[in-house]
């Protein structure tokens, strides 16, 4: 009672960035050889306002500004000062501080919010990530140095996502002309955690490296390649819609140099989409429908990607250099970790996306967090009768 009638006091955006580990951030920033740690505006300062810009859906480096500015009776209280943050401070601190501070910090939160959500339900025991890429188109004339066509500016953000707990545990920022495929030689597979790819990551050379350190993947077939069938006959029609499950070899010469041993192929039947895929894999302990099942919530990542492109701030940028961009997209990955973190704690049982749409709209405010997702909803319902009837849910 003592903790919420302080809490009370508090703006939410305090007591959301009260769940933020500022030590350790300090100790990041006094271990950096940045020489702009004396300025007026603080390493902290500067990410909380970030972070207030993210939630708050600012366009632009000015509409930001402008609101601080606006609530400057409030900055302290909320983090960013004892003086309103002007444009040109946060734009030179955004263009000129060290961005690897943002991304060490990035990283631990991603840790913490997966350890906070580990206990999340998922129909397999195990480690599963679905890994992927989103390019980010630029304007060629403001980000020069991103050019990967002779119109176009652009970057990649590759992405390993936690399937269990929706967490991204790495994430790489290349030029767009970078290939999907290259990005796989930079993961740090671990011993029998399972990978899932999409198609355009088939690369039978990089996959079998999969297979060399005791990991396992699926992917989807890109082309369908020469092989023979080693073991396994077509599945009984409606058996878990397993169409086939067969042990093969690659006969092709190339295919069969790049992935020498033998590997599973299953063939499934979506009834959701009336369709069929084929998946490759080297994992022969889960049953076919499983493997199905993973690759089915491979969308996980593909959600992740659209939720950072529409409701955090990765597609219009506060800044044109290349340092200024990896801050914002960094700070986006640190504020979707945090309410992540604030809803496993407070067990607020919603979606992350419910979760921080409300905070969002909430920051200026000071009832307790929890007192947001406290209220009852209920719809109305009409029994056959006609009798009117309330269904209330918390």
């Amino acid at each position: 009672q003592i903790a919420i009638a302080m809490n009370i006091k508090k703006y939410v955006f305090s007591q959301m960035t009260s769940f933020l580990p500022k030590r350790y951030f300090e100790r990041l920033v006094e271990k950096s050889n940045d020489r702009t740690k004396s300025w007026s505006i603080s390493f902290w300062n500067q990410l909380l306002v970030l972070i207030f810009g993210q939630l708050d859906g600012c366009n632009s480096l000015r509409e930001l500004t402008d609101i601080t500015i606006a609530h400057s009776s409030k900055s302290y209280h909320l983090g960013f000062g004892k003086t309103p943050i002007t444009r040109s401070t946060l734009s030179k601190a955004n263009m000129l501080r060290d961005y690897r501070v943002f991304e060490s910090f990035a990283y631990h939160m991603v840790n913490l919010a997966q350890q906070k959500r580990i206990d999340k339900e998922f129909d397999l025991n195990g480690t599963f990530y679905a890994f992927d890429s989103t390019t980010i188109d630029l304007c060629l004339s403001l980000y020069d140095w991103a050019r990967f066509r002779s119109t176009k500016s652009g970057i990649k953000v590759h992405t390993q996502l936690d399937i269990r707990t929706e967490i991204s545990t790495s994430f790489t920022i290349t030029d767009a002309v970078v290939h999907d495929v290259n990005a796989m030689d930079s993961i740090a597979y671990e011993p029998f955690a399972c990978y899932i790819f999409d198609r355009g990551y088939f690369d039978l050379r990089r996959l079998y490296h999969i297979n060399e350190v005791s990991s396992f993947f699926v992917i989807r077939e890109k082309r369908r390649p020469k092989y023979e069938i080693t073991a396994g006959e077509d599945v009984l029609e409606g058996t878990d819609n397993v169409l086939q499950d067969q042990t093969i070899r690659f006969t092709g010469k190339r295919n069969c140099t790049n992935y020498p041993s033998e590997i599973r192929r299953i063939v499934y039947y979506s009834p959701e989409m009336n369709r069929t895929f084929t998946y490759y894999t080297n994992n022969f302990y889960l049953k076919a429908s499983d493997i199905a099942l993973l690759y089915k919530n491979r969308w996980k990542v593909e959600l992740f990607f659209k939720f950072l492109k529409q409701h955090l701030r990765v597609k219009s940028f506060w800044g044109n250099s290349e340092n200024a961009v990896r801050i914002q997209i960094y700070v986006a990955i640190i504020t979707y970790c945090l309410v992540a973190i604030i809803e496993s704690e407070l067990k607020l049982n919603r979606d992350i996306y419910e979760v921080m749409r409300i905070l969002g709209s909430s920051m200026l405010v000071k009832d307790n967090i929890k007192d947001l997702f406290s209220h009852a909803e209920y719809d109305i319902l009409y029994k056959n009768d006609g009798q009117l009837e309330l269904d209330f849910t918390s």
